[in-house]
């Protein structure tokens, strides 16, 4: 492919990107982030392992 088709396919693929924008779904995308308030966090690790400055507080 010559250099002027191939910066011509460039120039066609980054307008295309450049005016792309996909649609989200917000709702979606809060449920799978966010945290609900009633809720505690639960550090599932924190029985396996012992903090490592806690010797050094006694």
């Amino acid at each position: 492919m010559g250099r002027g088709r191939q910066k011509a396919k460039h120039t066609k693929i980054a307008r295309e990107l450049k005016s792309y924008s996909p649609s989200v779904n917000y709702a979606a995308l809060e449920r799978e982030l966010g945290h609900p308030d009633d809720e505690q966090y639960v550090d599932k690790w924190a029985d396996e392992y012992a903090d490592e400055y806690e010797d050094e507080k006694a």
